[in-house]
């Protein structure tokens, strides 16, 4: 379990993040969800260690991130797995150096105990076969499920996903979606993802926290978020549908064109 505690970020007189606290529960999907400038992308890059924060706690199984030392850090992160949002693939890698990457960085596993992890993950995600294949030769879908697949390598006890659909079509993205939620339940994985698509939301939702203007405004499951009374939140949600619906319209206008 991930616990952030009165957590509190400015730059200069500008406040990003005003006493947060929130919990991040293992096994499940935790979204963080807000407008753009909202502090979720902030309140991420905290949790990681990425940025110090001006006060407040940021408790890995009740240790605090905020406090430890060099090499705990260092320990920790080897935990973590990142899904970023434009999978940050080596380009004149293959598939399987790409997926090999964190294990030549962090472990001292033989080449062949190496590989036959690779091909675990890749096999997990559905890529089975394309190890010797450079990202230029796949569809972006498949890169965001080599990047999922280095990601998990490590068998991390965190997941970090930053907008994992952003630059998908709409089933690609519910093929992602659909990839995280299972393999967060099956390893028991704390996912932490932030995201502002509302598919998202609601087919992985176990847990969501609504960042607005640095503030938390709302907390709770996509079970619950449609019966939200919060004014702001609706509004959030209402407009992210709608802009998720016409981009969706206009994919599908520019593919009758292109037949036609």
């Amino acid at each position: 379990m991930i616990e952030i505690k009165n957590v509190r970020k400015s730059f200069g007189d500008k406040v990003v993040l005003q006493d947060v606290s929130a919990k991040m529960l293992p096994g499940n999907t935790n979204l963080i969800i807000g407008t753009s400038g909202s502090g979720k992308t902030v309140l991420m890059k905290i949790m990681i260690g990425l940025m110090p924060v001006d006060a407040g706690e940021v408790l890995y199984e009740g240790k605090d991130i905020v406090t430890m030392n060099t090499h705990e850090l260092k320990e920790l992160r080897k935990q973590i797995g990142m899904l970023f949002q434009g999978g940050a693939l080596f380009d004149s890698k293959t598939v399987e150096d790409n997926v090999m990457f964190p294990l030549d960085m962090f472990t001292k596993m033989s080449y062949d105990e190496k590989l036959k992890r690779v091909n675990e993950v890749l096999d997990r995600v559905n890529l089975k076969d394309t190890n010797r294949k450079y990202p230029a030769e796949i569809s972006g879908g498949m890169k965001k499920r080599v990047a999922l697949a280095r990601a998990i390598v490590q068998n991390p006890k965190y997941l970090f996903c930053d907008e994992p659909n952003s630059g998908l079509d709409p089933q690609t993205s519910l093929v992602i979606d659909k990839l995280v939620k299972e393999i967060t339940k099956e390893y028991n994985i704390t996912t932490v993802i932030n995201t502002h698509d509302m598919n998202t939301v609601m087919e992985s939702g176990d847990h969501i926290v609504y960042m607005y203007q640095g503030n938390k405004q709302w907390e709770g499951s996509n079970k619950e978020i449609i019966f939200s009374k919060d004014e702001r939140l609706n509004s959030f949600i209402f407009a992210s549908e709608f802009l998720a619906k016409a981009k969706e319209m206009s994919m599908m206008e520019a593919k009758d064109k292109m037949k036609a």
